[in-house]
This record gives C-alpha cells, sequence and structure tokens, in this order.
C-alpha cells in the first residue's frame, strides 16, 4: 500500500499511533481489543467495494461468479430426487433409486462436476483458498429446492473429516459451506469421522461404499437431540453416494426423521 491513496488515508490513523498483529491493534490503556476490531472492520467495509474479478471468466469488474458464467455454466436440469443424477424431464425419480431406495429422502445438486465447477472445488480443497465456500454456497441457494429445504431444516450438518484428514488439511470445506449457507443452523460436531480410510476418489465404487462402512458416529451427547429432526447434510461434490449414504444411515439409526443430502456439484 502505498501513502497517499484513499485506502492509506483511512488506515494512517490506526497504523500510525498502534502496532497491527494479526488483526490485533497493540495501543495504550488496554484498547487493543477494541482497536483490533475497528481494524477489522474498517478492512471489511473497504473491502466490500472494491470492485472484483469473475473467478470463472475473469471479467472486470464484476461479481465473484457473473451472471453470464452463471447462466452459461449453472443451468438448472432435472435431477433424481433421490440421488441428484441428471433425469428426462418430467421424471423424478431414476429406475435404480426406485429400486433401491437410498437412505435420503431428498438429495439436491446445485451445478454438475466438470468444468468450470470443478476449479472452485479444487481450489477451495487443495489450495485452500477458503472464500470459495461463500462463492459455491450463494450458487447451492438458488438451485431450485434448496432454499426450502434450509428453512425447514433443523440442522444443517457437514460431512465431517476424520481429524488426521482435518489436521492435514487444516479446514473441512464441507464445515465452510454450511457454515456460509446458515449460521445459525450448522452443527459441527453433531456426527463424527471415527474411522480413517482411503481418499474417496481414489477408489472404484465397490470400494468407495464398503470403504465407507462403520466411518461415521453420532456424538454421544446428540442421541437425544437428534431424534426427530430435519436434518441437511452439506458437501462438497457426490460421486457414488457412499459418504452420504453411510451418514445418513447414522443419523437414521439415531431417529432422524427426514434427511437431504445437499452438495455444491454431482459427477455424472
Amino acid at each position: 500500500m502505498q501513502p497517499g491513496g484513499l485506502c492509506w488515508d483511512l488506515l494512517r490513523p490506526a497504523l500510525c499511533s498502534n502496532r497491527i498483529y494479526g488483526g490485533w491493534a497493540l495501543g495504550a490503556h488496554g484498547s487493543g481489543k477494541y482497536i483490533g476490531s475497528m481494524f477489522r472492520q474498517l478492512i471489511k467495509g473497504i473491502s466490500s467495494n472494491l470492485p472484483s474479478q469473475c473467478t470463472i471468466c475473469h471479467a472486470w469488474p464484476a461479481r465473484a461468479l457473473c451472471s453470464e458464467c452463471v447462466a452459461q455454466f449453472a443451468q438448472p436440469m432435472p435431477r433424481c430426487r433421490t440421488c441428484a443424477l441428471p433425469v428426462l424431464a418430467g421424471i423424478t425419480q431414476c429406475g435404480k433409486c426406485i429400486a433401491e431406495p437410498p437412505p435420503l429422502d431428498r438429495a439436491l445438486a446445485a451445478v454438475a462436476y466438470g468444468y468450470p465447477w470443478s476449479l472452485l472445488v479444487q481450489d477451495l480443497k487443495f489450495h485452500q483458498n477458503t472464500a470459495r465456500a461463500r462463492n459455491m454456497a450463494t450458487l447451492m441457494r438458488s438451485t431450485p429446492w434448496v432454499e426450502p429445504a434450509i428453512d425447514t431444516a433443523d440442522w444443517l450438518i457437514p460431512m465431517p473429516l476424520h481429524p488426521a484428514r482435518l489436521r492435514e488439511r487444516g479446514f473441512n470445506q464441507s464445515q465452510l459451506l454450511a457454515q456460509s449457507l446458515d449460521r445459525s443452523k450448522t452443527r459441527n460436531n453433531a456426527l463424527l469421522r471415527i474411522q480413517p480410510s482411503a481418499p474417496q476418489t481414489t477408489l472404484p465404487r465397490k470400494d468407495r461404499i464398503r470403504n465407507m462402512q462403520g466411518a461415521f458416529a453420532l456424538e454421544p451427547s446428540q442421541y437425544a437431540n437428534v431424534q426427530g429432526k430435519s436434518i441437511v447434510i452439506v458437501d462438497d461434490v457426490m460421486t457414488t453416494g457412499a459418504s452420504l449414504h453411510a451418514a445418513a444411515n447414522t443419523l437414521r439409526a439415531a431417529g432422524a426423521a427426514r434427511i437431504t443430502g445437499l452438495v455444491f456439484a454431482r459427477t455424472e
């Protein structure tokens, strides 16, 4: 930041009178916490008014996801109501789900897992660009049936990571999505991942199902609370559905009344 611009004029009083460390301004008379809070609000206010660039087409200025890219790459399509795979217009449930009903009452997906949305998922999960969660959640909320599912849900439960994987990654992308969708309804520790396993992307379908057996458990203190609840399980990508089904089975066994799987992207 060069002295003399608008941002410098706004920030100069805080920078000149205090030392800023990690969002805390350390000044005299114990005012550091208050000044640090004011500093963060100032930065937030400035950044929210700055022009942005579309993540997909790089148009400038634009929103993080411009309306043209959403219109081109995120058109709603008919999907099976219990597995979210594409179906023909007028069809509500695919033949496989009719023959073998899944443990989900509803499955919702915002987009197909492919260009350009796979880039957002990878940027979030593997490049630690956690701001992508807000962009993805915005697109999820605009998907048909998602808003009513969130509004009528008692809880949003993020797909949990095993503690070892969480330490390795540093964050749970599903938790960030759930909090961006509705922080007040998100229950981060209600469902636990108790069994480490190989990444699902490395396994064929039959091994993915086996990989998820016994993978989840309900937090013991939540057994009474989950009974009769309407729950939305939030994840970034649904491939075979093995993870969502295993999580849904655990919640169903604990007494959950209705379970919806909500993902950003569905492989096809």
